[in-house]
């Protein structure tokens, strides 16, 4: 049984989705459709979690869409807008979690330039002993070298660790290497998680 929770950030602890900016930019749902499929996509915005700056990566997909420069410069200055707020549900388990003195970290795929504008988003963050975040690392989910670095900093075994996150292929990674998972994609359905693992 896992001694200790590790939990993903977005979507897991805060909501996160660019469609939650761009609906403002393009209220036309085709057009915005068609914007985030097609220009600033999740693949595009992949290298900023790995450590490279959103200067650099808007500049280049700017060169290559000079027409929605400003649309593509949104995504940086108006980062906070994709945010939709925490999820009740996980700080509420978060907290529970530190009644019981149970430790918890986090793992995340995000940039060093949004990090600390994310843990301001909720007070569970706070709760966390430590975290390895994928931008100051320059490596991220699903590469097992995450996962050991996890294990190095937290001092504790893959089978000590319940890793929670909302991506099928991120679970399956850690799952690979011997962590306890849950795949997160109903808020309701993580207390019972956390309490059929002795950990609530």
């Amino acid at each position: 049984m896992p001694k200790a929770v590790l939990w993903d950030f977005g979507n897991v602890i805060v909501r996160w989705n660019p469609r939650t900016l761009y609906a403002k930019i393009f209220p036309d749902p085709v057009q915005c459709d068609r914007f985030l499929n097609d220009v600033c996509t999740l693949a595009w915005h992949t290298p900023t979690d790995c450590g490279v700056t959103f200067a650099d990566n808007c500049a280049r997909l700017i060169a290559v869409h000079p027409d929605h420069e400003a649309e593509i410069l949104a995504w940086h200055s108006r980062w906070h807008e994709m945010f939709s707020g925490p999820i009740p549900e996980t700080e509420a388990a978060i907290e529970a979690l530190h009644q019981r003195g149970v430790p918890q970290f986090g793992l995340s795929n995000i940039s060093h330039e949004t990090l600390d504008m994310t843990l301001a988003m909720s007070p569970a963050f706070a709760r966390l002993s430590n975290y390895v975040a994928s931008g100051l690392e320059g490596v991220m989910k699903p590469d097992p070298a995450i996962y050991a670095l996890c294990c190095e900093r937290f001092g504790l075994a893959p089978g000590d660790l319940l890793f929670i996150d909302d991506s099928l292929r991120n679970i399956a990674a850690a799952e690979a290497l011997g962590f306890d998972t849950h795949h997160f994609t109903d808020p309701a359905a993580l207390r019972p998680t956390l309490e059929a693992r002795g950990l609530l």
